[in-house]
C-alpha cells in the first residue's frame, strides 16, 4: 500500500520538519550557538570608594567605584567572559569644553584599568577615547562655535589613547567617529611602543534613539547641546555606513563594531561580508532596557528575550557582543 501523501509530492519528498523533530536533532543541526566567549561586558565606573550606585533607566545595572569594579571583574572573569569595556562617569567640575581631563595619565578610566589589571590579569580590558564623558557639552568631540572640530579632536584622542594603553588597556575602542582617528590612533600607539594593543573601531555608530539610559549612567543626558547628527551616521544609510567601516580597515583597525546592535543585523552582515575582520555588536543602553522592563511588568519571558537577541547577533555574521547582559547570561550559560 503506497502511503505517499498529497504533502510528499508537493514538496517532493523533502520535508524540513525532520530534522526539528526532538531535541536531540535539534541540538545536532543548530548553526549558531551563544557562549561565554562571545561576551564582553560594559561597565560604568565612579570616583570613590565602596560605591555600588543603580541606574534606574538601566535595571540591574550600576555604577561601581574602582574597588568594586575590581570585584565584579573578578567574578565576570571567573564566569569565563573574556574582556570588559570600561566607561567613566567623572565629577562634573572635571568636565570642560575641551574634555581635557581624558589627557590626565591618573584619570578615572585608566586608574580603572591599571586596579583591574594588577587584580584580574587574565581578562582583557577595552577602553574608548571618545570625549563625552570628560565635556561639559555631552558631546564626543571638541566644541569650537557650535562646531564638534574633527582634527583637533583626532589629535586629543590619539593622546589619550597612548595614556590608556601605558596604563595597561588592551584594545582601544574609539566611538567618537571623527574622519581619519583609526589611522592616527595606530601611528600614536605605534610611536609609543604599543604594537600589540589593539583597535576595536566602531565602525558604523548610529545616530539612534536607544542611547537614553547609557547618557544618564555617565551623566551626559542633561549637558548634551543639540544632536550628534554632524558625526554620527544616519540611520537610514547603509552603504554610507559600510564606506565608513572601510575607511576604518584600510586605517589599521583590528576589530570592528555596530552600534546599536539589533535594529542594525543587516550591517553587521555586510560587513562581515564584506571584510572578514572579526565583527561585534554593541546592544546598547536602550536594548537592554526595553528587554528588562518588558520582562518586570510580565510581558515577555526576559530570559529567553535576552538570549534570542544574543544568537540573532551570532547568525548575522557577529564574533561577539558587547552587552550589559553578559555575566546574567555567563551566569545560565555555566548551569547548562
Amino acid at each position: 500500500m503506497d502511503r505517499t501523501h498529497l504533502v510528499d509530492e508537493i514538496t517532493g519528498h523533502r520535508r524540513m520538519r525532520r530534522n526539528r523533530k526532538a531535541d536531540w536533532t535539534r541540538r545536532l543541526v543548530q548553526e549558531n550557538r551563544v557562549t561565554v566567549d562571545d561576551l564582553i561586558w560594559p561597565v560604568f565606573v565612579v570616583p570613590g570608594s565602596g560605591i555600588i550606585e543603580p541606574i534606574p533607566a538601566m535595571p540591574g545595572v550600576n555604577r561601581m567605584s574602582v574597588d568594586k569594579l575590581v570585584e565584579a571583574t573578578r567574578e565576570a572573569a571567573d564566569l569565563g567572559i573574556p574582556a570588559i569595556a570600561t566607561f567613566p562617569n567623572i565629577e562634573m567640575e572635571l568636565r570642560d569644553e575641551t574634555g581635557s581631563n581624558s589627557l590626565e595619565a591618573n584619570n578615572l578610566i585608566n586608574q580603572a584599568t591599571i586596579a583591574i589589571k594588577k587584580a584580574v590579569p587574565n581578562i582583557g580590558i577595552i577602553t574608548d577615547v571618545a570625549l563625552d564623558p570628560f565635556t561639559s557639552h555631552g558631546h564626543d568631540g571638541i566644541l569650537r562655535n557650535g562646531e564638534i572640530v574633527n582634527d583637533e579632536t583626532v589629535e586629543q584622542v590619539a593622546r589619550a589613547a597612548v595614556m590608556q594603553a601605558d596604563a595597561g588597556s588592551d584594545i582601544i575602542s574609539p566611538s567618537e567617529m571623527m574622519d581619519g582617528r583609526i589611522g592616527a590612533i595606530r601611528q600614536a600607539l605605534d610611536a609609543a611602543g604599543h604594537q600589540n594593543v589593539g583597535i576595536m573601531s566602531y565602525a558604523t555608530k548610529f545616530a539612534s534613539a536607544f542611547y537614553g539610559p547609557y547618557r544618564e549612567a555617565i551623566s551626559t543626558g542633561g549637558l548634551l547641546k543639540g544632536d550628534k547628527k554632524t558625526y554620527y551616521i544616519d540611520p537610514a544609510n547603509g552603504t554610507e555606513a559600510i564606506r565608513d567601516a572601510a575607511l576604518d580597515v584600510e586605517e589599521g583597525a583590528d576589530m570592528l563594531m555596530v552600534k546599536p546592535g539589533l535594529p542594525y543585523l543587516d550591517i553587521c552582515w555586510r560587513m562581515k561580508e564584506a571584510f572578514g575582520l572579526p565583527t561585534f555588536a554593541y546592544q546598547v543602553s536602550g536594548e537592554y532596557s526595553q528587554i528588562k522592563a518588558a520582562a518586570m511588568n510580565g510581558w515577555i519571558d526576559g530570559e529567553r528575550a535576552m538570549l534570542e537577541t544574543l544568537l540573532a547577533f551570532k547568525r548575522a555574521g557577529c564574533d561577539g557582543v558587547l552587552t550589559y547582559f553578559a555575566v546574567e547570561v555567563a551566569k545560565i550559560l555555566s548551569k547548562r
